[in-house]
């Protein structure tokens, strides 16, 4: 089957110019939540958008603060992209939507979907923020870590600047912090869309200030372990066998806890499995919502 042309549409949401790419004519509609750092719709969603708008309407957001979205002077939390997402369905006249969230997008849209369980019809946590607990790492990490991004948040822009002077060291940035398991996977496509996304006016602000929100002395503001037997709706989760950033034994623990869940491993996967392994990713997916 021929995948539906992805467009790129503009939104005003909040007063905020949102930048946003849509597929598909019919069938339910799904909404695609990328990841922090310098993320993006295009980014994240790039070749799954395509393949989940076979039989879906698919939104896919540049969130506030990322992409080519506007970059508001506010202080970016996980409850601020919540009313957002809220906002956003508003905007597109959706009443019911299935969310499918990345990392920092899975937390947002598990809380979501536990604040407005009525307005969800599925989920998908993939490396999903929100399911790790304090117990992690040991306390002295996390003091290291709220030291950080409330002092030396500035090595953040060095980051970016690093990564912005080369797509070699793009590459290299990318397998280091584990958002690939393995670097022979990094298609030149993907190389070169970080490599422009690093260049943006603006990059890093949103998830810097969104850290010195959730980074807290004694674990992570955003920890729903206790909450997900909340989950109603049909829910599976996704990650990758070899996630540093959200280790699998978190997914296991959450799959345990939310009733009639289901769980997917993609081995030998990093952080990013819908760009790493993406043939697997959009299968397990599309399969998901279809049923």
């Amino acid at each position: 089957m021929l995948q539906t042309e992805i467009q790129e549409i503009w939104l005003e949401v909040d007063g905020m110019r949102i930048h946003c790419l849509t597929a598909g004519e019919n069938g339910s509609p799904v909404v695609l939540l990328h990841g922090g750092g310098i993320d993006s719709a295009t980014l994240s969603w790039s070749e799954a958008i395509g393949p989940v708008s076979e039989q879906h309407l698919v939104f896919a957001p540049d969130l506030p603060g990322y992409g080519l979205s506007d970059v508001p002077d506010i202080q970016y939390t996980t409850d601020f992209y919540v009313n957002f997402v809220l906002h956003l369905l508003e905007t597109l006249h959706l009443e019911k939507v299935s969310l499918v969230g990345l990392s920092m997008g899975g937390g947002i849209a598990l809380s979501f979907a536990l604040r407005f369980p009525e307005r969800v019809e599925k989920l998908v946590l993939v490396d999903s923020y929100g399911i790790i607990g304090a117990d992690m790492w040991p306390r002295w990490i996390y003091l290291l870590l709220y030291f950080y991004v409330h002092h030396l948040s500035f090595l953040n822009e060095l980051t970016y600047h690093y990564m912005g002077s080369s797509r070699k060291r793009v590459r290299w940035a990318l397998a280091a912090a584990g958002v690939v398991h393995s670097a022979d996977r990094l298609s030149p496509r993907l190389v070169d869309q970080v490599y422009q996304y690093a260049h943006l006016p603006g990059r890093g602000k949103a998830f810097t200030s969104w850290q010195q929100s959730e980074f807290m002395w004694n674990g992570p503001r955003t920890n729903l372990i206790e909450r997900l037997p909340e989950i109603v709706v049909p829910a599976l989760l996704i990650n990758g066998e070899k996630d540093r950033d959200v280790p699998l034994s978190y997914a296991q623990k959450a799959h345990e806890r939310i009733a009639g869940s289901q769980l997917y491993v993609l081995k030998d996967c990093g952080h990013w499995p819908q760009r790493e392994m993406p043939d697997e990713f959009n299968h397990i997916v599309g399969k998901f919502l279809d049923s």
